[in-house]
């Protein structure tokens, strides 16, 4: 049976989550949750996503994501592969750590999108983890980030404050959110559990407006795809734009790292070339034939050695501070 289509867009929202194989426990070992945020960290700076709220439990996850460009899939794709294969090398085990394909529904931007932000970060006090006055110290929650004055860039704390009352961005404000929180939990039992069932389930949560929005996309899409196998004149326009994305990205880290692109070495692993090479598989989802082609750094292969290689010796970019100390 063919896949369904997923729609995606430059700044779509999404509630995205996935479970572990027959329901398993994937992060009570020991380093599992600290590897998977860290290859989340990765994945956001390398697709330039915006989270929301995102929450690790005991055997699944939930992530409230911007995509300021249309790239969910294949950030998925490099996010749970990356995880899966640090964890069966870490526990010397093969297989599929997650059940399957993970699920991701579309959510409206602000209001739905911070209702979802809210239930993502009660997940701990439902799972009776911690109680709703402590939901802050939960650790492997966003809320533990977005109390601190030194959190990661790509997470966005204003949609939660602003439809949480107008909060302040503050100590005092993030106290607030928390007791808000609470109140929330604390609301009949009843209908919490309705408002939640509706808020994770069904492929597009918001008014009618933006659900009719997205079936149009939808069906667009859907045209698209058709013409892809047909002409894949559109397949052809999609990769000329990425190339063109990669190419401004690519000018901007060489202006920071002053490196100037038109007066390259000729050698293939001049390290030049392998710092602005290993920059940009840090911060985008460039190709290594990509990489290869442009920087004129052999075959794909050779590439591929040559900064394993690099980053053995210590040549790795140096990353932002990610939040979590480890």
């Amino acid at each position: 049976m063919a896949r369904k289509l997923r729609l995606e867009f430059a700044g779509a929202c999404y509630h995205v989550t996935n479970r572990g194989n027959y329901r398993r426990d994937l992060f009570t070992a020991d380093g599992a949750a600290q590897s998977f945020y860290r290859c989340l960290d990765q994945a956001c700076t390398r697709f330039g996503w915006l989270l929301h709220a995102f929450v690790i439990m005991r055997n699944h996850f939930h992530l409230a994501v911007e995509t300021p460009e249309p790239n969910l899939s294949d950030g998925m794709k490099w996010l749970q592969g990356t995880w899966a294969q640090r964890f069966n090398r870490f526990r010397r085990e093969t297989g599929r750590p997650f059940q399957g394909r993970y699920k991701a529904g579309h959510l409206e931007p602000g209001h739905v999108l911070a209702q979802v932000a809210h239930y993502i970060h009660l997940n701990p006090v439902r799972a009776k983890i911690v109680p709703p006055g402590r939901v802050g110290e939960y650790r492997w929650s966003s809320l533990a980030l977005l109390r601190r004055r030194r959190r990661p860039a790509w997470l966005i704390p204003s949609t939660l404050l602003h439809e949480s009352g107008g909060l302040a961005d503050t100590p005092a404000g993030w106290r607030s959110y928390e007791v808000y929180l609470g109140v929330l939990f604390e609301q009949d039992s009843a209908f919490r559990e309705e408002k939640c069932s509706r808020l994770v389930r069904g492929w597009a949560v918001g008014s009618a407006t933006f659900r009719a929005e997205l079936r149009e996309k939808l069906r667009e899409a859907g045209e698209q795809r058709s013409r892809f196998l047909l002409v894949r004149s559109d397949r052809n326009a999609i990769r000329d734009a990425r190339s063109e994305w990669w190419e401004d990205r690519l000018r901007v880290l060489a202006q920071s790292l002053a490196i100037n692109l038109a007066d390259l070495p000729r050698k293939k692993s001049a390290p030049e070339k392998l710092t602005l090479a290993a920059a940009m598989k840090e911060t985008t989802s460039v190709s290594l034939g990509w990489l290869a082609q442009r920087l004129q750094m052999g075959a794909t292969d050779s590439i591929a050695s040559l900064l394993t290689r690099f980053r053995a010796r210590g040549g790795r970019p140096r990353a932002e501070n990610s939040g979590f100390r480890t």
